[in-house]
This record gives structure tokens, C-alpha cells and sequence, in this order.
């Protein structure tokens, strides 16, 4: 079934590879990102690149005024971010307090704005050991809520939920896709740290694709 879709768009590997299921599978898309302070902001220009040379609707919204009530993370300040593999002690630091309920919560407005039946965001499998906002409760309990907020139900859809980062990956080289569009890095930087978890699990999910990253990195691995 066709739809039109509302695609939460990083700019990471994850939602690049979901922005062009949706797109490939037909559906009409609007992709939103957000700027929240994140020191990683250049996957925003990313973001903004593909989408113009796709030519779909992309909207970039500035909830930077929301600092306050998503502080405290290592990606929205000066704290060192953690390397090494996904852990649940360290990669704690990365959790932005309540970031999917609200960006789910603004893209579910614009989905009704737009006309959408449903928000898509990039959660995986990969990420619900850390993050409970990946998590497939806290997916199935927002679907719940965004169907009965406003007289038009919107669905929200993790499509990524059952899959890991290699499997994603997988799929985007299916589709031809060139990674070299995404950012993954939570590091600001000229180039890819290839240390933080971000980046390792990025780093693997091609190792176990036989396939080389086409980002620079200042080390690999």
C-alpha cells in the first residue's frame, strides 16, 4: 500500500538507508530533522544534500531553546564520548533525556500538517540494550498515543526494530545506495573518529558486508 510518509532523518547511516526503503517502496515522503545541539551537527548537512538532490520536502527544525530538558548527554555537550564498543555503563553518555518521545511527538504534528499516515524513525535492534527509547514498547506505546492525538491517526513505525546495523547496511547496498551521503561519527570533526561506538559498530556492519566504508576516518577501528 502506498502511503505518505513522514521520515525522521539524521543524516545517519540508519535513516538514510530508511529514507530510500520508503522512497523505493513508492511512498511519498517528507523528511524532518532536527537540530537539538548535537556536537555531531554535520550530519545535518548530509541530511540537507540528499534530500536536494532526491528533490523531496525536507524541513530542518531548530529545537536548540529545548537544551535544558535534553542535557547531560555527551552529544549535546563538552563530555568526552565514550569509545570502544557499545556498552551500557559507558554508552549511557550518549543518551539525550526523552530525544525519540519528542521528536516523534513534533513529527507526529507535521504528519498531520502534511497529511502523513505515519512517522518513521531509524531504531534497530542494535540499540535497545542502550537505549529505551528504541526499544519495541516504547514503539508499540507511541504508535498507541499518535493514533488517538489528533482527529488523524498517525501511525509510528520503526521499520529497522527485527534488524542490526549489518543487516541495514545490507539492505542499502541492494538498494546502490553510496554511504559516502551519511554521517555516523559522534565526534564534530573534519573526518570520522573511527573510536566512538557509533563508529565502530559502522565500521563492523561493513566488515561483515565484505565491503569498505567510503567515509575517511583518522583511524579505522
Amino acid at each position: 500500500m502506498i502511503r505518505t510518509v513522514v521520515v525522521i532523518y539524521s543524516g545517519g547511516m540508519d535513516s538514510f538507508t530508511l529514507l530510500h526503503r520508503a522512497l523505493a517502496q513508492g511512498h511519498a515522503v517528507h523528511a524532518l530533522s532536527f537540530d537539538y545541539g548535537q556536537r555531531h551537527v554535520r550530519e545535518l548537512d548530509c541530511a540537507r544534500q540528499v534530500c536536494r538532490a532526491l528533490a523531496i520536502p525536507h524541513q530542518v527544525i531548530d529545537i536548540r531553546a529545548l537544551g535544558g530538558v535534553m542535557a547531560g548527554s555527551a552529544l549535546t555537550s563538552e563530555l568526552p564520548v565514550p569509545e570502544g564498543h557499545y556498552q551500557e555503563d559507558s554508552m549511557k553518555a550518549t543518551v539525550v533525556p526523552n530525544r525519540n518521545m519528542i521528536l516523534l511527538s513534533l513529527a507526529t504534528g507535521y504528519a498531520v500538517t502534511v497529511e502523513a499516515d505515519a512517522v518513521w524513525y531509524g531504531a534497530h535492534g542494535g540499540d535497545h540494550a542502550i537505549y529505551p527509547d528504541c526499544r519495541p514498547e516504547f514503539v508499540e506505546k507511541m504508535d498507541a498515543v499518535c493514533r488517538v492525538a489528533n482527529y488523524q491517526p498517525v501511525a509510528i513505525e520503526a521499520p529497522f526494530m527485527g534488524s542490526d546495523k549489518a543487516r541495514i547496511l545490507s539492505e542499502g547496498l541492494k538498494l546502490g545506495l553510496d554511504y559516502g551521503q551519511s554521517w555516523t561519527c559522534y565526534n564534530g570533526r573534519e573526518r570520522a573518529c573511527g573510536r566512538c561506538g557509533s563508529c565502530v559498530e559502522r565500521l563492523e556492519a561493513f566488515a561483515a558486508n565484505g565491503v569498505n566504508d567510503p567515509l575517511q576516518y583518522e583511524v579505522a577501528g
